[in-house]
């Protein structure tokens, strides 16, 4: 039995949707990497109880960190997004987090810039508080150890493809990372929003809307970008037509990255006949009700959409592309196109 609602809430749903395509799904994905790293924190004594722990969040990761000051008597104080929405602002401020929210916003690079700036102005004001710095330490890792213990166990030892969300890079490198350590050729890949850093696409961004939680408009120390065999771009238009399409077809109702990963681990089953193909689910779909879901009607039809394929991230095109990412440096890949 639970002893707090995060343990429940951490625990992720695999879900097989045909025979060769499953879901990791989770009600919100990082109260796993939270609840491991304050743990590991407060057992190395690095924090106490009643410390205040400090973090960005563009949504999901607010939410797990407030739950892991909760269940280890922390104070929580987080700069959110222009993306955080009503719902999650209320819970915030009924677990005890303090949020200050950016202005609105509809370039990635502003909002991430004003967070960063305002964290440093808060450590400056505050030297007595605990960073927890998502986006660049390696303790994020550590929640997924048993996660891709149970992938391994549930796949029965087939050959494995997992897709997700790159952002922070904690999920899907710390998983490849484990998977790795017993089956070498797991193959991961990545999905990015147009406009993110990570793999070189800020020169191309989407119009219509930030994918919130999969780029980034700055390195990320946690991103290992040698582990990433491939890479999607997906835009808003092809994300939304296949979240319509998962909760269409399968029942499932999740993000808007979630769509993005389930249209790129379709495209990757139909490319290795005999790999199964895993994608996470990160949340729920609440948050997308009003722009993706109630909007249904006007949603293309995934089965009309394939990648544009290309060498470089110069050649990148809307509304979705592909690269062989070939566990390469994000260094030696931009030197193949100068």
């Amino acid at each position: 039995m639970d002893t707090h609602i995060a343990e429940a809430i951490g625990r992720p749903d695999l879900i097989r949707l045909d025979d060769r395509l499953i879901c990791l799904r989770f009600e919100t994905m990082k109260v796993v990497s939270a609840m491991a790293a304050v743990r590991h924190l407060r057992d190395t004594g690095a924090v106490r109880p009643g410390d205040t722990l400090l973090d960005s969040s563009s949504g999901i990761y607010a939410y797990a960190l407030a739950l892991a000051c909760h269940r280890y008597g922390m104070r929580c104080h987080i700069v959110g997004s222009t993306t955080v929405d009503h719902t999650l602002r209320t819970q915030l401020a009924v677990l005890g987090a303090e949020l200050e929210q950016m202005p609105p916003s509809a370039d990635l690079k502003l909002d991430q810039e004003r967070r960063v700036a305002r964290i440093h102005e808060i450590l400056r004001e505050h030297p007595e508080y605990y960073w927890m710095r998502q986006y660049h330490d390696d303790i994020h890792y550590l929640g997924y150890r048993a996660i891709a213990d149970r992938l391994r166990a549930e796949t029965g030892g087939h050959p494995l493809t997992l897709v997700g969300g790159v952002g922070s890079g904690a999920s899907t490198g710390a998983l490849a990372r484990y998977l790795r350590e017993h089956t070498p050729d797991v193959e991961l890949v990545g999905v990015q929003p147009f406009g993110s850093v990570t793999f070189g696409a800020e020169h191309l961004t989407d119009p219509d809307i930030i994918i919130a939680g999969i780029g980034s408009s700055i390195p990320f120390g946690n991103v290992s970008h040698a582990a990433y065999d491939t890479i999607h771009w997906i835009g808003f238009e092809a994300a939304r037509a296949a979240s319509i399409d998962l909760l269409r077809s399968h029942a499932l109702f999740a993000g808007l990255s979630t769509g993005a990963g389930y249209l790129a681990a379709r495209w990757e089953r139909a490319q290795a006949p005999t790999r199964t193909v895993v994608f996470i689910a990160a949340d729920t779909g609440h948050r997308y009700v009003d722009t993706v879901f109630a909007r249904h009607r006007e949603a293309l039809a995934p089965s009309g959409l394939r990648p544009h394929a290309v060498a470089s991230a110069e050649e990148l095109a809307l509304p979705w592309s592909r690269m062989a990412w070939s566990r390469a440096s994000l260094e030696s890949n931009r030197e193949k196109v100068h």
